[in-house]
């Protein structure tokens, strides 16, 4: 059984989230503030869930749905290893390397304020740069996998670039493979300066197209005087690449770059307390040979230093370049209509599967839910309907017995077969309802009520109702749906 972390981020958030929102009402934007939603609400009722029941020691629990975003540190965890598994199938039987390219400071204040723009063109450069050098020194066609990252250990803004390269390429002709030298495949010195000259033409070209903009104390570089001033400048500032074969092989790296890829800047392990003044986390000081610490921030500060790292929507911080690329087919193009003709649009239709005895498969909805979605309820598929047992040895599989949805709550009772005498429970630890809620239930829509009854009676949602004294389980086979509020 998992056994729940002290701290979450999410207990930062429910503590002090509200507050740092209305401190910076001005300068959270919309995704920021559906992040903040996300990971405050993730397996919280709030999201609605579904409850398991184990067949043989009839242990019970709740299981709430996750909010799905890729920056909640709870999330993401099936996605993650699915990708790993595919990437580690992919590996070549050659070496690898791992390189590593890097912004100075005065470069990643642009990007934080242009990350759309900004981040995209650091990762097309770093990779520019090593196909470029390959096709000049190697003679191949090289091929790699790049992950953005864009903090450090501290969660300070530090944007770069993790690209996994396999140690050579297809030759240019494409008949046969060019390995590099052992140990050693490209100088990170031409790596360092091509790189630079690749991102400074095209933070220049992304200027002249007026797709940067600058406020706060960067305003002023949005007068091109100013703004060539600061390209000049960075022609001469460092911009450190760093290259070395991968440490305990490719699966290594490839392992530690997923457990960024599907998260954001912090996992829940490093949180050691949360508290009204203060959020502690653990970090490795490299400066200190890798010497784990503990630092202690405002809980603002810890916020803001967070948010830094929120990707815009729609951005892929995984990208695969060169031989490892995946093309996708171009659409054909479409025939121009003639001067003076009008074109028209084949509308596409949904090819419908018929049966053997060509009728369609009978619909499961009413009318009146079909012509009205928000009357059927949102129910979720569950994150692992066949979870072990924790209260026995054995593994055993638990048992799906009701669905829980976003409030108000929509609880979906699964009857028990003959075989079984487990019958569902109402809601959260309520008693089971008696014979004569289970009759109400089967009746015909038309006479059954918009409430749950309880011995005939409405149930009222503050109170659970008084445990009846004798219980009947309900026909089996049957599916009955109740109301109930959280």
């Amino acid at each position: 059984m998992k056994v729940r972390l002290a701290f979450e981020l999410a207990d930062v958030f429910n503590r002090h989230g509200e507050g740092y929102e209305r401190a910076n009402v001005g300068h959270l934007g919309r995704v920021e503030r559906r992040v903040i939603g996300a990971i405050t609400a993730c397996r919280t009722a709030a999201l609605g869930g579904h409850v398991e029941r184990c067949d043989d020691c009839g242990l019970t629990r709740i299981a709430y749905n996750s909010c799905r975003n890729r920056h909640c540190p709870k999330c993401q965890g099936a996605a993650r290893a699915v990708w790993l598994a595919a990437r580690q199938a992919e590996l070549l039987p050659v070496p690898y390397f791992h390189v590593v390219f890097t912004l100075p400071r005065a470069a990643a204040e642009i990007a934080f304020q242009n990350k759309q723009t900004i981040y995209g063109l650091l990762m097309r450069a770093a990779a520019e740069a090593l196909m470029m050098l390959a096709s000049k020194r190697l003679g191949a066609k090289l091929g790699l996998i790049a992950v953005l990252h864009t903090w450090g250990q501290t969660l300070t803004h530090h944007p770069h670039v993790h690209c996994l390269v396999p140690g050579g390429g297809v030759s240019l002709d494409g008949q046969r493979w060019v390995a590099c030298k052992p140990n050693f495949l490209l100088s990170v010195h031409a790596l360092s300066k091509t790189f630079r000259r690749l991102f400074l033409e095209g933070l220049a070209a992304a200027f002249g197209r007026g797709e940067l903009g600058f406020f706060g104390e960067l305003a002023p570089l949005a007068d091109p005087d100013a703004f060539a001033e600061r390209v000049r400048a960075l022609r001469d500032s460092p911009f450190v690449v760093y290259a070395k074969p991968p440490f305990g092989g490719p699966e290594r790296v490839l392992a530690y770059l997923a457990r960024y890829t599907h998260r954001t800047a912090i996992a829940n392990s490093r949180i050691v307390a949360v508290d009204d003044d203060h959020v502690a986390f653990s970090y490795k000081d490299y400066r200190r040979a890798g010497r784990e610490r503990v630092m202690r921030l405002a809980p603002h500060e810890f916020i803001c230093r967070f948010l830094l790292h929120v990707l815009p929507d729609g951005f892929h911080r995984i990208r695969h370049y060169g031989f490892l690329a995946r093309e996708r087919p171009r659409p054909e193009p479409r025939a121009r209509a003639r001067p003076g003709e009008r074109q028209v649009r084949r509308r596409s239709r949904r090819r419908v599967r018929q049966r053997p005895n060509g009728a369609r498969r009978p619909s499961t909805s009413t009318p009146a839910e079909r012509r009205d979605p928000r009357s059927v309820p949102g129910l979720r598929r569950p994150h692992a309907p066949h979870r072990p047992c924790p209260a026995v040895d054995r593994p055993l599989p638990m048992r799906h017995v009701m669905t829980l949805t976003a409030r108000p709550i929509s609880i979906l009772f699964v009857a028990p077969t003959r075989r079984s005498t487990a019958r569902p429970a109402l809601g959260f630890g309520a008693p089971p309802l008696p014979r004569r809620a289970w009759s109400a239930s089967a009746q015909s829509p038309s006479r059954q009520s918009n409430r749950p009854t309880h011995a005939g009676h409405p149930v009222d949602n503050r109170q659970p109702p008084p445990s009846p004294s004798a219980h009947s389980a309900p026909p089996p086979g049957r599916l009955a749906r109740f109301r109930h509020s959280a």
